[in-house]
C-alpha cells in the first residue's frame, strides 16, 4: 500500500452499494505534489481502490471542458 496525505476531501461523488464512496480529494501520494484524485475509499480511508490523479493545471482544462460542453 502506497503512503497518502490526504489534504483536503472535496466531497462524495457516488455510492455504490458495496458500502465504499467514490471521492474528489486533494492528496499527496509518497510525499509528492498533491493532485486531485478520484476514487473509492472505504468509510475510515484506510483502504482504497483504483483511481485517477489529475495535476491543478490538468483540473483547470477539464473544468474549460467541461463548461464547454454544457454537462451543468
Amino acid at each position: 500500500m502506497k503512503k497518502f496525505d490526504i489534504y483536503k476531501q472535496i466531497g462524495p461523488i457516488s455510492m455504490p452499494n458495496n458500502g465504499w464512496t467514490k471521492e474528489l480529494n486533494y492528496i499527496s501520494w509518497d510525499d509528492r505534489e498533491p493532485v486531485y484524485d478520484i476514487r473509492t475509499w472505504n468509510e475510515d480511508h484506510t483502504a482504497y481502490g483504483k483511481g485517477v490523479t489529475v495535476t491543478a493545471g490538468e483540473m483547470v482544462v477539464l473544468k474549460e471542458l467541461l463548461q464547454r460542453r454544457k454537462v451543468f
